[in-house]
């Protein structure tokens, strides 16, 4: 297969005074491996993957994979089979932890025209049980990651309209449930965007006091991310560009340390085949999201493609996990960057220019 990890020289990306360090495995079977999702399930690692034969969603091949492990990533179990349902392309698109401390997992189901959305549970990352298939008024094109809000429950955001088309045909939102998953709310936040105003694939974090923080994709070009707040628990929102630019079709995936209070953003520059990391005290970029710091290179994959990417982050104590896919169609692999959480006072502090190149 493929060489996954290539491009930049360790000399040109380190981070203070040590080389990054090389990704783990999960999956590198021949194939279009792609769409990670990572979860942590108490001490074990659980990562949820798809495997078809190229970038393309609705093919039947594609199906949806699961594996696990307790040394950190070192070790992974054999693959165990998630969602292959017939007829139906299928990829992980959310996660998150239910009111138990289960693990929920929604899994995008389509068949040409058809898109549906189901969200799977399980205890052990092994066996998955879909749990409800939610008839919504404005299908998504994704749900993304299950947190808790107090007053309010469980909450993910949703997207949706067509990557293709530039008119005002783009909304998202976000889904609530009271019941631990077994029913959800849906309420648009924004409709009628232009592809330019669209936020996709959003990650968000609950910060207290009815306090939440979303940064989400752009998908136009020479854009910088978004950053969507709210501060009543979600009922009303404001969404603003962030100086995050060193950015090419990059999800964000966002980590709350309880114990320093530190939130880092990680995503996946495709083109340059760089995983940043942003790091800062919510605090500072919650009113102004043109204050995030300048990024800092955490992991390499493939430059110039858009066969690497998608980043999805989880941690286990002061430990955080980056999963990521790279590679060259038809063969491409699942990649986890194991680092230490940011210690307290380490912060980047300099803001970096809105949309500019970050050092």
């Amino acid at each position: 297969m493929n060489k996954i990890i290539v491009g930049m020289t360790m000399a040109t990306l380190c981070m203070g005074t040590y080389a990054l360090a090389e990704p783990r495995v999960v999956q590198e079977a021949r194939g279009y491996n792609s769409w990670p999702m990572i979860q942590a399930l108490g001490e074990k690692l659980v990562c949820v993957y798809s495997r078809g034969t190229s970038h393309t969603i609705a093919e039947d091949t594609r199906a949806v994979y699961a594996r696990t492990s307790t040394d950190n990533g070192k070790t992974w179990t054999p693959e165990t089979v998630v969602a292959n349902t017939p007829g139906y392309g299928e990829v992980a698109v959310g996660k998150g932890l239910d009111s138990k401390g289960a693990m929920f997992l929604w899994v995008r189901r389509m068949n040409g025209s058809e898109c549906v959305q189901d969200l799977y549970r399980t205890t052990d990352g092994v066996t998955f049980v879909r749990v409800t298939t939610p008839k919504l008024a404005v299908a998504p094109v994704q749900i993304t990651d299950i947190f808790s809000v107090p007053t309010v429950g469980l909450m993910a955001l949703w997207f949706a309209g067509h990557y293709g088309d530039v008119g005002p045909s783009h909304a998202w939102g976000t889904l609530t449930s009271r019941d631990n998953g077994a029913t959800w709310a849906q309420t648009a936040i924004e409709s009628k965007l232009t592809k330019p105003q669209w936020p996709t694939e959003p990650s968000a974090v609950y910060l207290g006091n009815g306090k939440i923080l979303v940064v989400a994709r752009t998908e136009q070009g020479g854009r910088s991310q978004f950053q969507m707040v709210s501060s009543d628990y979600g009922a009303t929102w404001a969404r603003a560009a962030t100086n995050i630019g060193d950015v090419l079709i990059s999800t964000p995936s966002l980590i709350l340390d309880t114990e320093t209070g530190l939130l880092s953003n990680y995503y996946y520059q495709r083109g340059r085949g760089v995983l940043w990391r942003r790091v800062v005290h919510p605090d500072r970029v919650f009113g102004n999201p043109l204050e995030w710091p300048a990024s800092e290179a955490v992991a390499t994959g493939s430059p110039i493609t858009i066969d690497a990417g998608n980043a999805n982050a989880t941690a286990i104590r002061d430990t955080h996990y980056v999963a990521f896919y790279s590679g060259k169609a038809p063969d491409t692999a699942i990649l986890v960057s194991v680092l230490p959480a940011p210690a307290a006072g380490t912060s980047l502090l300099s803001p970096s220019r809105p949309g500019g190149p970050q050092k």
